[in-house]
């Protein structure tokens, strides 16, 4: 099944969520549905009562403050903070590459790490990018989960 978008009652975009939790969340009567999906000829899909949700809106505001700390490491979370662009050279990037290599006790970090392409990752190898004569053409910074969720394109 495919993930549910999850607004609060502001229509601010909050998460994904499975399509599972979505439809026990319309059960509980916890959220609306904001966008349905349709069949092919045109009406609406139903389960139960409720239309087949794209788009679920939770009914009363959840205050989302936990949103704005810091977020935590993940490899999807350094592509997404680094629009799938590579740090090198801005080709599309699919891999991450640690600034300082960690065989030289670069760690897997936020500010150690950046998206890159299987072409300058290999490039750079076990090197730092000013050994490898490469510039890094992004600063690494730690992202809060409001920036993430932004940068995925909900909203």
């Amino acid at each position: 099944m495919t993930a549910v978008t999850l607004l609060n009652a502001s229509y601010e975009p909050l998460a994904k969520v499975s399509f599972k939790h979505a439809v026990k969340m319309l059960f509980r009567e916890v959220a609306v549905v904001e966008e349905a999906d349709r069949h092919p000829d045109g009406g609406s899909r139903m389960i139960g009562p409720h239309p087949w949700p794209r788009v679920i809106r939770l009914v009363r505001y959840v205050a989302t403050t936990w949103l704005y700390r810091p977020a935590g490491w993940t490899r999807q979370g350094v592509l997404v903070r680094d629009r799938h662009s590579c740090g090198y050279c801005g080709a599309r990037a699919s891999t991450i590459d640690h600034i300082l290599p960690e065989s030289r006790g670069g760690g897997w970090s936020w500010t150690n790490n950046v998206a890159a392409c299987a072409t300058c990752n290999g490039k750079k190898g076990n090197r730092t990018p000013s050994e490898a004569g490469m510039r890094l053409h992004v600063e690494p910074y730690v992202p809060t989960r409001a920036q993430l969720v932004a940068l995925e394109g909900w909203g």
